[in-house]
C-alpha cells in the first residue's frame, strides 16, 4: 500500500472510530446500555486498526487486533498498559452483551466503557501524525 493510500486509510479509521462514539452516545440518551458498549467497543476497535496501520499491520479477527495493538505500542512503552486493559476489557464486554444470555448491561459500565472509548480514540488520535512521520 502506497504511503498517501495507508493515510486516507488510517483517516477513514479514525472516522469511523468518531462515528461509533456518536452511535455510542445517542444510545446512552436512551439508556440503551447494550447498544453503548457495542459501539464503545468498535470506536476502540477502528481507532486500534488506525493504529496498526501506521505500521502497515492489520488482523482478520479482534483478537489479533488486540494482540498486535499490545505487541506493537503497548509492550515497547509507546502506549501506557492501560490501553490495553481498557480495550481487552471492552473486547470481553461486548462479547458478554452480544452473545451471552441473559446478561443485561447497567449504566454505569456502559458510561465507563463510553469514557474509556473516548480517551483511547483520542490518545490514538493525537499519536498517529508521530508514528507517520
Amino acid at each position: 500500500m502506497r504511503p498517501d493510500e495507508r493515510e486516507v486509510l488510517i483517516r477513514y479509521r479514525l472516522e469511523q472510530a468518531y462515528s461509533a462514539l456518536r452511535q455510542a452516545e445517542i444510545l446512552a440518551r436512551e439508556a440503551e446500555w447494550s447498544g453503548v458498549v457495542n459501539r464503545a467497543y468498535y470506536a476502540m476497535f477502528y481507532a486500534s486498526l488506525a493504529l496498526l496501520l501506521t505500521r502497515g499491520l492489520g488482523a482478520s479477527k479482534h483478537s489479533g487486533v488486540l494482540a498486535l495493538v499490545n505487541r506493537e505500542f503497548v509492550r515497547p512503552g509507546l502506549f501506557p498498559r492501560e490501553m490495553s486493559r481498557v480495550l481487552r476489557d471492552a473486547f470481553n464486554q461486548r462479547q458478554k452483551v452480544d452473545y451471552s444470555e441473559l446478561c443485561p448491561t447497567d449504566r454505569e459500565t456502559a458510561q465507563q466503557m463510553l469514557s474509556h472509548a473516548r480517551q483511547f480514540v483520542e490518545v490514538v488520535e493525537r499519536a498517529v501524525p508521530g508514528l507517520l512521520g
